[in-house]
């Protein structure tokens, strides 16, 4: 039996009046967020002013040694780890401790590489990318000026159960970045070795894990949906020990870095730690700090102010989850440990893009209760979003704490009128009718009843003319044509075709246009960032470039794409492909 969340996930039921919270606007392109994370065209700002810095035309930093970076806010405003060293041990009265990255072992190779990311956000010429420095610096063998690195500690509820100490066991901040369009991003290397919540990992990360979480993260970016981002990706010949899939075949492969990026690493996680463990002060102090540095809009002299964060948290966690439902994202570890403060997408493991569409699929072999499975992912954002007001009980007032309560009540309306607005963009619909709600449910039934592929269904839909849909004229449709052998199939689309055209102001191509900036032709689906893997882990680069380039431009119809089936029907293969946690 479906829980209520569940059922709102594929708008089944009609939208419901939302109460008054911060909502975001839909993303109608790929290029959304574009202003926020980076430059659009890698130009310098109106107001950038030449430096000494070894500069390329376009105000670009071509040499390695003038790109800085700094620690001294996090370590000022926070009390560090006062015991030395990268041992394991249980942490307390702290957010960070120091901790040295481990250097992968040679020959370094550059495996991809962010364009967007290097120019756009580290004001710095592509070009550096391709010297030995950078090799050492995105790998943890050099630091970066100004780097003092650190490892974060947090906690988690781990598939709903609270696991205790969790932390950075692999993973590295380098310093947090300033750039010329006055952005702040935090560095982090992933896979850079051992810290003091290692726990009894090894502290890195594989080539397979690393392709995607680099791509995932970029393509997600494309499709406009809030994420960390990867600036690049260093693969060596270091053996790494790995039970890929926990079934006693333990095999030999190579250690990867992968350089990554967010506004800020904090997630529901590291208030849970200090709550936890009766760290009130500390509490207080992180989220004071969050609030200040995230949250402009919340005065920081607002008595509510924790309320309000929270409200936005609330908020803007339902309108994530909507988002990754919007192109059929399972992100398949929504541990509180990786649910962020800032309702980015981080952690990019064992997530899969559904296929064939199915309200149960779960991408990592690893949920054998298939607790984190899509059509579960809004439930997991409540009870989230609950262990979140848990953490932050202690720095509320028993009316506060009441409110709180309150608000989390109003997750399931934002959620559910959300999703409703993402499928009717999806299906190109104006204004609000009555029968919207069915209108969307009674595809979804049939997409699941056949089976019939997520992506390229809402897409296909996109590119046929009103005429084509009239004629039922479903030439070279794969997508559609597997729908069409439903029996209620030609009833739903008479009521479609009748829904369309009564919006006489909405022409034709009005529709195709809106519904293609909606509607992905190509996402990173998993058979994809296998075939990029299985080249990559012989030095074979090429196919991961290639996926980097087009994931790019997702909503785009392109030549190589097309040449390389990426909107064609998926290999038989694909269906026996797996992914877990191990990585």
């Amino acid at each position: 039996m479906w829980s209520v969340y569940r059922l709102l996930v594929f708008a089944l039921a009609a939208a419901s009046r939302l109460a008054p919270a911060h909502v975001l606007e839909f993303c109608h392109s790929s290029d959304c967020h574009r202003d926020d994370d980076t430059a659009s065209n890698g130009q310098p700002a109106p107001n950038t002013v030449r430096s000494r810095w070894n500069m390329s035309v376009s105000g670009l930093v071509r040499d390695l040694d003038q790109f800085r970076v700094s620690c001294k806010k996090l370590i000022e405003e926070f009390p560090v780890d006062e015991v030395d060293g990268n041992f394991v041990r249980t942490v307390k009265n702290c957010i960070f401790s120091k901790s040295t990255p481990t250097p992968l072992k040679g020959p370094l190779r550059l495996a991809a590489v962010s364009k967007e990311v290097i120019e756009g956000i580290f004001d710095l010429d592509v070009a550096v990318t391709q010297s030995e420095d950078f090799l050492h610096y995105a790998s943890g063998g050099k630091l970066l000026i100004g780097s003092v690195p650190l490892a974060h500690r947090y906690g988690g509820h781990q598939f709903g159960y609270w696991a205790g100490q969790l932390g950075d066991g692999r993973a590295h901040l380098l310093g947090r970045y300033s750039n010329r369009k006055g952005e702040t991003w935090e560095l982090q290397l992933k896979g850079s070795g051992k810290t003091q919540y290692s726990r009894s990992g090894d502290g890195r990360a594989v080539i397979r894990s690393s392709v995607r979480e680099f791509l995932c993260s970029e393509a997600m970016h494309f499709l406009g949906v809030p994420t960390s981002r990867a600036a690049s990706l260093i693969v060596s010949e270091e053996p790494v020990v790995r039970d890929q899939f926990y079934n006693g075949n333990v095999k030999m492969e190579r250690g990867a870095v992968v350089l990554r990026l967010a506004k800020s690493w904090f997630r529901i996680g590291s208030l849970e730690i200090l709550a936890q463990s009766g760290e009130t002060d500390l509490l207080r102090k992180l989220v004071n700090f969050v609030i200040d540095e995230h949250f402009p809009s919340i005065a920081s002299g607002d008595p509510n102010k924790y309320l309000v964060f929270y409200s936005t948290v609330v908020n803007e966690t339902a309108q994530l989850i909507a988002q990754w439902m919007s192109v059929g994202f399972a992100h398949g570890v929504c541990n509180t440990d990786n649910f962020s403060l800032l309702s980015i997408t981080i952690d990019y493991g064992p997530f899969g893009f559904m296929e064939s569409y199915n309200p149960n699929f779960v991408p990592n072999t690893s949920d054998d209760e298939g607790r984190y499975g899509i059509g579960a992912q809004a439930d997991v954002g409540l009870f989230n979003l609950e262990k979140l007001l848990a953490a932050l009980s202690p720095v509320l007032t028993q009316k506060q704490q009441e409110e709180a309560k309150m608000i989390l009540k109003g997750y399931g309306s934002i959620y559910q009128m959300r999703i409703h607005q993402i499928f009717k963009a999806k299906l190109g619909l104006l204004g609000e009718e009555e029968d919207d709600s069915f209108l969307i449910g009674f595809l979804l039934k049939m997409m699941e009843d056949k089976g019939s592929d997520f992506t390229m269904t809402f897409r296909q839909l996109s590119e046929m003319s009103d005429l084509q849909l009239h004629n039922r004229n479903f030439t070279q449709m794969w997508a559609l044509g597997d729908l069409l052998e439903h029996e209620h199939f030609s009833d739903w689309l008479n009521m479609y075709v009748f829904r369309i055209s009564r919006k006489q102001s909405d022409t034709d191509s009005d529709r195709q246009s809106r519904m293609k900036k909606v509607n992905p032709r190509y996402v990173l689906r998993n058979w994809m960032a296998e075939s990029a893997i299985v080249k990559a882990e012989v030095n074979d680069f090429s196919e991961v470039e290639l996926l980097h380039r087009i994931l790019s431009s997702p909503f785009v119809t392109q030549e190589t794409a097309e040449e390389a089936g990426h909107a064609a029907r998926p290999p038989p293969w694909a269906e026996r492909l797996k992914v877990s946690c191990s990585s």
